[in-house]
């Protein structure tokens, strides 16, 4: 169940025998709370989710999450650095360390463009598709869907990767019908490729409340005709926000079509057709 935490001293922590010192909070939601701690024995920063638990329960859906995070070693998924489970009475809390990405998410970098009247480019916007598409290829492989996917959801390295965080929401989402995991897949990916592209629309209040996009693709969406975008990558969005799951690529077929559309390397000639 992970290894002994203690509190050594004010504001200072021990996890697997590493001391970390509390430096402020970043956020909490719902019962659980996230710190920035700093490790003393590396300098290095980090995030420290802790989740409160009431019952067996969710001390069991703490416990799945962390598991769900070591299933993985792949760049474009969050790791976890430990896990520990402390008691508070007839309580306990769950913590998750976890890496500090000081670029925060997908959707703050979103919305600090938007307030400079900015937009992501296509070639950024392709990047991060790719790296998200790698992330997710690699969550189905392992037979699970991720069925939160978002663009608060999606946290950004320092070289401006993507990294998938929240975990958590794949508990018992092991879904064995190939077809139904890709087109859900899809659908939240649409959403968030709206998202980059435009910074606002139909899905606003999805993406700032944090609520599912599970539904989010009701109606037929009119693309916008913007010429920040090339008519390929238009259309790429609209094959994935298709109302029909049945016509969305699968996550094969989209990787191979965003790899298609990524500009050439520095010093490599094109044919120009």
């Amino acid at each position: 169940m992970g290894h002994a935490l203690c509190v050594c001293s004010r504001g200072t922590v021990i996890i697997d025998n590493k001391r970390y010192l509390f430096i402020q909070k970043l956020g909490e939601g719902g019962f659980s709370y996230v710190d920035l701690v700093e490790g003393l024995h590396d300098g290095h920063f980090y995030a420290l989710k802790r989740i409160l638990c009431h019952e067996q329960q969710d001390r069991e859906e703490a416990q799945r999450e962390a598991d769900m995070h070591r299933l993985f070693h792949h760049p474009n998924i969050l790791r976890l650095v430990a896990y520990c489970l402390k008691e508070r009475g007839p309580k306990h809390e769950a913590w998750l360390l976890l890496p500090f990405f000081k670029r925060g998410t997908l959707w703050n970098e979103i919305e600090r463009l938007k307030d400079k009247g900015n937009f992501l480019t296509e070639e950024q916007i392709l990047l991060l598709l790719l790296g998200i598409c790698r992330g997710l290829e690699a969550i189905h492989a392992k037979g699970y869907a991720h069925r939160d996917l978002k663009p608060t959801n999606i946290l950004l390295g320092d070289e401006g990767q993507p990294v998938l965080m929240d975990l958590g929401s794949m508990n018992q989402a092991c879904i064995h019908v190939e077809g139904s995991r890709q087109a859900l897949a899809l659908q939240s990916l649409g959403c968030v490729l709206y998202a980059m592209m435009f910074g606002e629309g139909p899905y606003d209040m999805v993406f700032q409340k944090g609520d599912s996009v599970a539904l989010a693709v009701q109606n037929k969406l009119n693309i916008p005709q913007s010429p920040r975008y090339s008519s390929a990558a238009r259309q790429l969005l609209a094959s994935m926000m298709t109302v029909d799951p049945q016509e969305r690529p699968h996550i094969p077929l989209l990787l191979s079509q965003v790899e298609a559309l990524q500009p050439p390397a520095p010093g490599q000639h094109t044919t120009q057709i």
